[in-house]
């Protein structure tokens, strides 16, 4: 059953008597759970109509026999069971617990009309061998919620924006995705927050995102590295003293440097060869935004000069982990011989 349809059924008040909602993405899990249970009940009823199993910790018959129990003082039941051993792939049917699939297969068959079971489980695939999953996939009781790519999360932190009257504009949108990452939950407070800085009608850009939100270190390494094409050596350092406030160690931000010029020289290969940024984003295993910023900035390399950089990087990497040289400074010197002539490409 597709996810969009289901909630639609649940808003319109319509209940069916199972649901097996699975997959990565335990946001938009959560957040089915939260409207079922909104729409079964009031503020005063949930406390009554909600009952709450684990398989880790209780055996599936007891989540049965509630089941079949009638409510107290509301109209409906909801028994919401997290498992993690019934349903997933890969996950031992029973585990500690003695858990009588069979039982349940005799409710689906004839469910009480007054109960919701909602099966909560956050693994990407179910096991489609077992009777039960079969089973349960011939009444379309099954709804997958698999994590969103970088696209679709883009398109959903828009129309979130959107919901609260605000425009969140394409460009910080994408900053924001590079900031926050595919962490839903995170991304879903950041742009709550953008949106009560805005205001109703309020417009949210690139300006804002840099404002409300914190930067990673791999940001601020790749702006150190920005610093770097434009031979800005007073503000490489100005930069790589802000991170060492921050207490980053010079050995990681030598590796972040380290690593950022080797994607950019992957870059300039790919291009070579037509790949777009998307296919140049899953041959790399990076974030799209992170490919095309990475993609403006090796545009103001050649290829030999990146290579003489990581090379350089890789030399003082060694002589920082063997001793040969400090690390606070032998990265302050690599920085400021940048705006040396021999450096230039």
């Amino acid at each position: 059953m597709d996810g969009k349809e289901a909630l639609k059924e649940i808003k319109g008040k319509r209940f069916r008597p199972v649901y097996v909602v699975f997959g990565k993405d335990r946001y938009r899990i959560q957040q089915f759970a939260d409207t079922l249970a909104d729409a079964m009940f009031t503020a005063d009823e949930r406390e009554l109509g909600i009952v709450k199993f684990d398989t880790a910790e209780s055996v599936l018959d007891e989540a049965v026999l509630e089941a079949e129990t009638l409510p107290f003082f509301v109209e409906r039941k909801l028994v919401i069971v997290r498992d993690a051993v019934v349903f997933a792939a890969g996950g031992k049917e029973g585990g500690k617990l003695d858990h009588r699939t069979d039982r349940l297969q005799q409710y689906i068959e004839n469910p009480s009309e007054t109960t919701v079971i909602l099966f909560l489980i956050n693994a990407e695939k179910l096991d489609e061998r077992r009777k039960l999953v079969k089973q349960l996939k011939d009444r379309n009781a099954l709804i997958a919620f698999q994590e969103l790519d970088a696209s679709e999360l883009k398109g959903w932190a828009i129309r979130r924006a959107a919901e609260q009257k605000r425009t969140l504009d394409t460009e910080a949108a994408e900053l924001l995705l590079s900031r926050v990452g595919a962490h839903m939950q995170q991304l879903a407070l950041e742009v709550d927050k953008l949106c009560l800085h805005a205001g109703v009608g309020g417009q949210i850009g690139r300006k804002e995102v840099e404002l409300l939100t914190v930067s990673t270190v791999e940001e601020d390494v790749f702006a150190l590295v920005d610093a770097i094409a434009e031979l800005q050596v007073d503000r490489s350092l100005r930069l790589y003293r802000q991170l060492l406030i921050r207490r980053e160690e010079p050995i990681k931000i030598a590796a972040l440097i380290a690593r950022q010029l080797r994607i950019m020289l992957q870059i300039k290969e790919l291009e070579q060869h037509r790949y777009s940024p998307q296919q140049m984003a899953g041959q790399l295993g990076l974030h799209p935004y992170a490919v095309k910023l990475a993609a403006e900035k090796c545009r103001k390399f050649s290829t030999s000069r990146l290579g003489a950089l990581l090379s350089s990087i890789a030399d003082l990497d060694y002589k920082m982990k063997t001793g040969q040289m400090d690390k606070n400074f032998g990265l302050e010197l690599y920085l400021l011989s940048l705006g040396a002539p021999k450096r230039m490409a």
